[in-house]
């Protein structure tokens, strides 16, 4: 275990000095926060009974999405690893007396956890001091902020395992590239990055809050304003619970048969 702590490690450091990166990121960030609080705003104007959130649940929402955009987003993928296994070079991985499953899942979570802490703190901190209807407020109670902190891990992890899984998957293709694309654009749509899962109609919503991609962001969002609570916050926890586990015992079964069949050619 202390092996891969220290790939965590110089990962996470690693992922700290991109701060000029990081400051460039959170302007974009501010400018589409702004952007989206506006345009819902607009619409829930016009009729805020047709809308299944609240709208300061929706604010809430928006700002957490951008603080913690880097721990979720699926684009958060590591190029070298892709390289690597295009190119040949993953023997030296291969090298390394250790698994490379729990390896680059402890890079992934480094490098996820490290860009999102340079910006979630001044996001928020800016987002609280916003005047109402666009500011954000603490949760109702410390146990509504406690089901928020853990299901954030959870779905840290969540977010990692589908990763891990399109990387192992590009030992089967010629090219990852393609796969990268077609999973980062379903994520994006099924984890409720573009818009809330509540808005999308029904019965496409219920299907899609089954899904692996509903237990990333979709859920310690919703709880954190309110949304979601009672039963279907305890259903919930349980589904990321069950695809975490699924999805780790799914890659890890893939990424053995794949290094048993990998042919690296050169000298």
């Amino acid at each position: 275990m202390k092996k891969y702590w220290s790939f965590f490690r110089l990962r996470f450091v690693m992922g700290l000095q991109y701060r000029t990166a990081a400051a460039a990121g959170m302007v974009t960030q501010f400018v589409w926060g702004f952007m989206e609080c506006f345009a819902f705003q607009a619409f829930y104007e016009t009729n805020p009974a047709a809308f299944p959130m609240e709208f300061s649940a929706m604010v809430a929402y928006i700002w957490l999405q951008q603080a913690f955009l880097a721990m979720f987003m699926a684009w958060m993928m590591e190029n070298d690893i892709f390289e690597m296994i295009v190119s040949g070079n993953i023997a030296y991985e291969l090298c390394r007396p250790v698994s490379i499953y729990q390896m680059w899942f402890a890079r992934t979570i480094a490098t996820r956890v490290s860009r999102a802490l340079l910006r979630c703190i001044p996001i928020l901190a800016v987002a609280f001091l916003l005047p109402k209807p666009y500011g954000m407020t603490l949760p109702a109670d410390l146990g509504t902020f406690l089901a928020f902190a853990g299901t954030m891990v959870l779905g840290l992890l969540v977010a990692a395992a589908s990763c891990l899984l399109v990387y192992v998957l590009a030992f089967f293709t010629i090219s990852g590239q393609g796969l990268r694309i077609f999973m980062v654009s379903l994520v994006e749509f099924l984890s409720g990055a573009i818009i809330p899962l509540p808005f999308l109609p029904q019965p496409f919503r219920t299907v899609a809050q089954c899904l692996p991609f509903a237990s990333m962001q979709n859920v310690p969002l919703r709880i954190y304003g309110g949304d979601l609570a009672g039963r279907d916050m305890g259903y919930a926890v349980l589904l990321q619970v069950f695809w975490l586990v699924f999805l780790v015992l799914l890659g890890k079964g893939l990424c053995r048969r794949a290094e048993r069949r990998i042919v690296v050619q050169g000298g």
